[in-house]
């Protein structure tokens, strides 16, 4: 299983930077950012200064969006960055939600989600693409190479991931939806004429090493909560497009009952005053909460499913901690056991 973090591109800017550059020293092969640029810094600048100051890690929006920037820059960002540093970037995209709600647009319909899909892919791996109706190509980008893994909760989307995704992205750590998801996605893959096999998958949820102790709970699904409001958006999206008795697992669906509004500026943030309606069972079910062993067993519960990375965010203010706490235990108790001699 490989990890990542994801990181809000707060100012100043060089903060973002230090956090990737300590993920690397801590073993996570994967840097992903929000990509919100009414709420954060501009990640596509940061990226750079990310790849210059390490070595390894893989670079990327958690996730972009086809409404906010035309699909030709996205994929020509890409490219330059892989240029400039070696192919170590990936796409994370959907249908948008903070990026576009907060210009008080909508978010994308999954067919001009595919359509963006295929340009970015073309492009950005030195191949030509279709666009307003002729053929474009960039005449610089030899060898750039971009895999795109694409987020998703509905029915529908979860198709549409396994049939053009080279991943996909669910953010929240629930073992049962994850299984639902990843079997959804396998499917329509397989239906695609696709092989299921090829196809990565990624948990996406908040990280918190603490300890084991009623106080020490407390604050960590505090600290945590916002996340369930913000999956929240996604879900009330779900349940208008399908209903509360569709498919999807009550499980993802049933909490967001008490859902009253939500303010766009206090998204991510701990603390968020919006995310109140979220009980704790859902911030536990959701997280990853707790000391590293706690971590490890779900891991392997996830992993068992067929979860092929962990990427952890980092909202909360045990940052550097949860980091150091995973690099030593958490990342090598999931590690492929390697013997010098037999």
């Amino acid at each position: 299983m490989d990890f990542g973090v994801v990181l809000q591109t707060n100012p100043p800017a060089s903060r973002t930077v230090e956090l990737a550059r300590l993920a690397e020293t801590h073993g996570f092969s994967h840097v992903w950012t929000f990509d919100s640029h009414l709420l954060w810094q501009e990640p596509f600048v940061i990226y750079s200064a990310i790849l210059a100051a390490t070595r390894k890690v893989m670079v990327g929006p958690m996730v972009t969006n086809p409404a906010t920037r035309d699909w030709s820059v996205i994929a020509s960002l890409f490219a330059t960055l892989n240029e400039m540093y070696g192919n170590r970037t990936i796409c994370g995209i959907g249908r948008g939600d903070s990026a576009v709600r907060t210009l008080h647009g909508k978010p994308s319909n999954l067919a001009t989600l595919r359509q963006s899909i295929e340009v970015i892919r073309e492009l950005a791996n030195d191949r030509p693409a279709y666009l307003h109706g002729a053929e474009v190509r960039f005449p610089w980008s030899k060898g750039s190479a971009l895999d795109i893994w694409v987020a998703a909760y509905g029915p529908l989307a979860l198709k549409l991931t396994g049939e053009v995704g080279d991943g996909f992205i669910l953010q929240l750590a629930d073992p049962d939806i994850a299984a639902w998801t990843i079997k959804v996605v396998r499917d329509a893959a397989e239906q695609a004429g696709r092989d299921p096999d090829a196809i990565q998958f990624c948990i996406a949820a908040p990280m918190y090493i603490g300890e084991d102790s009623p106080d020490s709970r407390a604050h960590m699904r505090e600290q945590c909560r916002w996340f369930g409001g913000m999956v929240g958006n996604h879900v009330a999206d779900i349940v208008a497009r399908y209903g509360a008795d569709s498919s999807v697992p009550k499980a993802l669906t049933d909490y967001i009952t008490g859902r009253q509004g939500y303010d766009y500026n206090q998204h991510g943030r701990a603390g968020n005053t919006h995310a109140a309606f979220v009980p704790d069972e859902i911030v536990e079910r959701f997280c990853l909460l707790g000391s590293a062993q706690e971590h490890v067993e779900k891991l392997e519960a996830l992993r068992d499913l067929g979860v092929t990375q962990f990427a952890g965010y980092l909202q909360h203010d045990n940052k550097e901690e949860t980091m150091r706490v995973y690099g030593e235990h958490v990342i090598p108790a999931l590690a492929t056991p390697v013997v010098a001699t037999a």
